[in-house]
């Protein structure tokens, strides 16, 4: 089934927890999200606050928030905000079994996380090729 652009993209407020070591963890967000696939813009409102427009035929708000999660960064547990989640969270993926997507077909937190790995210079790399390292 074939949707419009407007059906697909998507824009939601992502709220965090004041009480956090990182005062500004809407920026520490956008900063990450702007390198994700699927995400065509991420900005903090306030220091708890960042607004996200995203393409939910490539990632969803459950897998932006498990990304998100894993970061360190914590997301605002109140009552309206878990309510509104989990309604975003059966719609999106709603649409996505209406469009023909498989969870986590596309794109997925551990995906999201491995690019990211791939693209920091850490010195963790193995420099030595496969059929060596299958030796030691």
């Amino acid at each position: 089934m074939d949707i419009s652009d407007s059906e697909h993209i998507r824009q939601r407020i992502i709220a965090f927890q004041e009480i956090h070591p990182n005062p500004n963890q809407a920026e520490t967000a956008a900063l990450f999200l702007v390198e994700v696939d699927g995400i065509l813009n991420a900005s903090p409102v306030s220091p708890v606050l960042l607004h996200v427009h995203y393409d939910v035929l490539k990632t969803t708000l459950h897998e932006i928030e498990d990304a998100l999660t894993e970061l360190g960064l914590h997301l605002n547990t109140g009552l309206f905000n878990r309510l509104k989640r989990a309604l975003h969270y059966y719609t999106e993926e709603t649409v996505r079994a209406n469009c023909g997507c498989e969870c986590c077909e596309v794109n997925c937190t551990a995906k999201l996380f491995a690019k990211r790995y791939e693209l920091i210079e850490h010195g963790c790399r193995d420099e030595r090729p496969e059929h060596w390292r299958r030796y030691l």
